[in-house]
């Protein structure tokens, strides 16, 4: 994903509650691993297990 759509989609994912957050880092196709771990960064840590979960 480009610089510029990542930021937009950074945005959105800081404004989003957690289920959106959690289906916006499942289901974003082309974010290289950059990508998914500054999104990572900008989740709740008190809320990992929800995303962990999700995962499985």
């Amino acid at each position: 994903m480009d610089k510029n759509d990542f930021e937009k989609l950074k945005e959105k994912f800081i404004n989003s509650d957690i289920d959106e957050k959690i289906k916006i880092y499942l289901e974003t196709p082309n974010l290289d691993g950059e990508q998914y771990r500054e999104l990572l960064e900008l989740y709740p840590y008190d809320k990992i297990n929800l995303l962990e979960e999700a995962m499985i």
